[in-house]
């Protein structure tokens, strides 16, 4: 495997709008039957009488009710025979034009069958998401995330917190954990996702945003390497771009 032929990547995403009065069509409606088959589920966490409504910012997490605010991405090079990093965020209010910009680089960055996408969870959220939110948009599916019709070891997806798994499906560990146990700077030092909406719709902080999940990408290449037995990749190799 061509390490310089992976893109990690992270995403940060919102509620499709500030709040659940402004949802458009059947969508308030829909989300409020989701809420009840979720406190069906998992009662001790919806316990308000309006759950639907106290509990919107989860909508966030849910690519039909969410939207994305910010995908971060990196990639590794060789600078002077030393491994280096390389680090950028496409963010912004306009999440159609956010994906046909991110779609293009995979087109660029993704070809052939070496490439790979890298990421934590990133087979059970970011990229379902990611593909979800380009298809709800009307846009063309990038190669790499089109896998309708391909075999399990045919999708170009590593994920860290399947690598940390071994083969224990029931386990799950965070990244912030994962970085605790292989002293790596935590990507969590300012805020998490839960405060992704409020940043986003109160603060219009996207910088903030971009911020945070930069640092989640590069924690996410960190991990990777100390998973795959490498060293990590100095501080002053890390180069963030507009």
């Amino acid at each position: 495997m061509k390490l310089e032929k992976i893109l990690f990547l992270d995403i940060e995403t919102a509620p499709l709008v500030s709040s659940l009065e402004e949802m458009p069509g059947e969508l308030a409606s829909l989300w409020e039957e989701k809420v009840e088959l979720l406190k069906k589920r998992i009662p001790e966490r919806y316990t308000s009488e309006n759950a639907a409504a106290s509990n919107f910012q989860e909508a966030g997490i849910f690519a039909e009710f969410g939207r994305i605010v910010c995908i971060s991405v990196g990639y590794i090079y060789y600078k002077d025979n030393e491994k280096c990093f390389r680090v950028k965020s496409f963010s912004g209010e306009d999440e159609k034009q956010l994906l046909m910009d991110f779609s293009a680089l995979l087109n660029r960055f993704c070809i052939g069958n070496d490439s790979n996408i890298c990421g934590h969870n990133v087979k059970e959220f970011d990229i379902p998401y990611i593909a979800r939110r380009i298809l709800i948009l009307g846009l063309p599916l990038p190669d790499i995330l089109n896998v309708a019709g391909k075999k399990p070891w045919e999708c170009r997806f590593l994920d860290t917190l399947e690598m940390w798994k071994f083969g224990d499906f029931k386990h799950y560990t965070s990244l912030k954990l994962l970085c605790a146990v292989f002293n790596i700077p935590t990507p969590k030092d300012d805020i998490d996702g839960s405060q992704i909406a409020e940043v986003f719709y109160k603060e219009k902080n996207l910088e903030r945003i971009s911020t945070y999940c930069e640092k989640d990408v590069i924690a996410t290449m960190q991990v990777f390497m100390r998973l795959s037995g490498l060293p990590l990749i100095k501080d002053e190799c890390i180069e963030h771009v507009s």
